[in-house]
């Protein structure tokens, strides 16, 4: 009886050496994963925020640990800037990040209200070099003017000095806008999408400036 009680404990010791091993096999996984660090980041829709920024601000500028930021983790801290509505994080391999973002870009600064006014309508006391909506817009048209700004081509926006609200006889949503450039463009909320254009119907005027007419008919005006 006692040389089989002696079997039972060495078969014992052996699981607990055993059970040992895989620990210590585990903890030092776990120490070399944790030690692997991303190399690569890839940062996709960003118009406002340069790459470079949308790295700081996912904490990822050291390229630190792998294992030790996730993509739920890098996604929060991005989603905590009031600039970024939207945050996609993935890793298709282990020490490689893609980030695609959609931002709360500004879209104009409201004069009357002395606010900068974000897509998703929030308003901020930052300044930015957008065009500025000089006079008061009707809460029904202003809704749709900044429905249509946040539709159209921000490398556009960002050529737009003013914005006057200048309804007429014929049209109450209809708006003059004065260009960076030094030209004019009459535009109604239903046509807004035709100033993606502008470029393109700019260069058939050879440099000359003047007014655009996109609210009634496409025609420029040339000032003497």
């Amino acid at each position: 009886m006692a040389r089989k009680a002696k079997k039972k404990r060495k078969l014992k010791m052996k699981n607990v050496l055993l059970f040992f091993l895989l620990l210590i096999i585990v903890a030092l996984g776990l120490s070399v994963v944790s030690d692997i660090r991303i190399n690569n980041i890839v940062v996709k829709g960003n118009l406002f925020y340069s790459d470079w920024q949308i790295i700081n601000k996912a904490g990822l500028e050291n390229y630190p640990s792998s294992f030790q930021n996730s993509s739920l983790s890098i996604k929060s801290r991005l989603e905590k800037d009031i600039y970024i509505k939207k945050v996609s994080v993935s890793k298709p391999l282990f020490t490689k990040v893609v980030i695609e973002v959609k931002e709360n870009l500004p879209l104009f600064y409201y004069l009357p209200n002395n606010k900068t006014v974000l897509n998703d309508k929030t308003e901020t006391d930052d300044n930015f070099m957008v065009p500025t909506v000089i006079n008061y817009v009707p809460d029904k048209i202003y809704n749709g003017l900044l429905s249509k700004i946040s539709s159209i081509n921000y490398d556009v926006v960002k050529r737009i000095s003013e914005i006057k609200y200048d309804p007429n006889d014929v049209d109450d949503e209809r708006f003059f806008l004065t260009m960076n450039d030094g030209n004019s463009v009459y535009l109604t909320l239903e046509k807004f999408n035709k100033i993606d254009k502008y470029l393109e119907i700019i260069k058939e005027f050879n440099n000359k400036k003047g007014i655009l007419y996109l609210d009634s008919g496409e025609y420029f005006e040339v000032k003497e």
